[in-house]
């Protein structure tokens, strides 16, 4: 039989199961959330990684950063570091996103094309801050928006910021049209992706105001 899980307080709990299975129950209590919490993160954690091409192909971005960074920073009057940065957090996002699912590799691929428009506004907070889809699909975007932020003022800058935009739309899109993929097409990842890019825009653009405020400072 199941022990009951209680989610009252930890004094009524002991009050109704005093002695089932020895130890607190105060500290059992305390310990269910964490439990499914760190559950949830294996599961997830897992599904990343069950993406055949995620990490080759982010062994082949840094790569290419590393060759790349420098001429990308030079042509956006930037640095070779912001150059990796960028290269290395586009590569993030192609790897995780347009790389063929566990399932286009084997037999029994679907060819019926649909994308999902159930949802075409944010997700609530609280799923949005849990490990899941809708999480990671906003997470993986804060580092593209970061590295662009950080970049300084130009037209080429407003060139990159207007392709970064461009990008969840163009995702999806493949996503739709190429098969061989075989991921889903879902209208609510394109609002989490530029959920994502905006957090990180945001938090590129404070950084590089306090940066030069920091270096305005007289010595």
């Amino acid at each position: 039989m199941e022990a009951p899980v209680c989610v009252a307080t930890a004094r009524s709990c002991a009050a109704a199961y005093p002695f089932r299975h020895g130890g607190s129950v105060a500290s059992r209590v305390s310990l269910y959330p964490v439990t499914e919490t760190r559950r949830e993160l294996s599961v997830q954690f897992a599904e990343i990684l069950a993406i055949p091409w995620l990490l080759p192909g982010l062994v082949v971005w840094i790569v290419l950063a590393f060759a790349l960074g420098e001429v990308v920073g030079r042509s956006l009057r930037a640095g070779p570091l912001l150059g990796w940065a960028l290269v290395v957090s586009l590569g993030i996002v192609v790897s995780a996103t347009l790389t063929p699912s566990h399932e286009a590799i084997g037999p029994g691929v679907s060819d019926i094309r649909y994308c999902d428009y159930s949802r075409i506004g944010l997700a609530p907070i609280e799923e949005i801050l849990k490990f899941g889809d809708t999480g990671l699909n906003v997470l993986m975007f804060i580092p593209l928006g970061v590295a662009i932020g950080l970049l300084p003022g130009s037209a080429r800058k407003a060139a990159v910021v207007a392709a970064a935009i461009a990008l969840p739309f163009a995702i999806e899109a493949a996503q739709r049209l190429v098969s061989l993929l075989d991921r889903a097409c879902e209208s609510a990842d394109v609002v989490d992706n530029l959920a994502g890019l905006a957090i990180g825009l945001a938090l590129g653009l404070a950084a590089g105001r306090i940066a030069g405020a920091v270096d305005l400072q007289p010595r």
